[in-house]
């Protein structure tokens, strides 16, 4: 059975407590839900899948947490590791740059020889442009808490259970 850590990178504690609510959906142990600020190789390396989570700042830039971070993982061999990723955006005010924070990650890691998995569909958003949209879908679970928290239960509901197939 893969060992699955849950890191996320979170200002207002958005992206902290959709992580927790993700984790619990896959039932990962609180003690398996790490700060992204906190990251290094020895608890990365712990993992066979790793999920990561951001929200997107500015004009489509990484939260903070994840600069020092996304470095470490970038050092590490990630051949045998599975990506899952999650993003949190405002599909509304930042339309243009939707969860962008999600494809820098996905960018970042890409070359890294991971698998990843957990692509979603862009059916169902409302947004002009997201770099988290590669081959028509996105590279991961896009979350807007803003505009449409009512659909967020679903969202995670669906992508967990996705993810679980996709997960050996």
């Amino acid at each position: 059975m893969s060992k699955i850590g849950v890191f996320y990178g979170s200002t207002t504690g958005t992206t902290e407590e959709i992580a927790q609510r993700i984790a619990e959906r896959l039932s990962v142990s609180t003690n398996d839900i790490h700060d992204a600020s906190k990251l290094n190789e020895e608890i990365a390396g712990e993992y066979d899948v790793l999920v990561l989570g951001t929200s997107t700042w500015g004009a489509g830039e990484l939260q903070d947490d994840w600069y020092d971070g996304i470095k470490v993982l970038k050092k590490m061999d990630l051949s045998q590791k599975s990506i899952a990723l999650f993003g949190c955006g405002d599909a509304d005010s930042y339309s243009d740059t939707f969860c962008d924070g999600m494809g820098i990650l996905y960018e970042e890691l890409k070359s890294s020889g991971c698998r990843f998995i957990g692509a979603t569909a862009i059916t169902g958003y409302t947004f002009d442009a997201s770099t988290a949209v590669v081959d028509g879908a996105f590279v991961g679970l896009p979350l807007d808490e803003v505009n449409e928290d009512d659909k967020t239960a679903e969202r995670i509901a669906r992508w967990t259970e996705e993810l679980q197939k996709q997960i050996h």
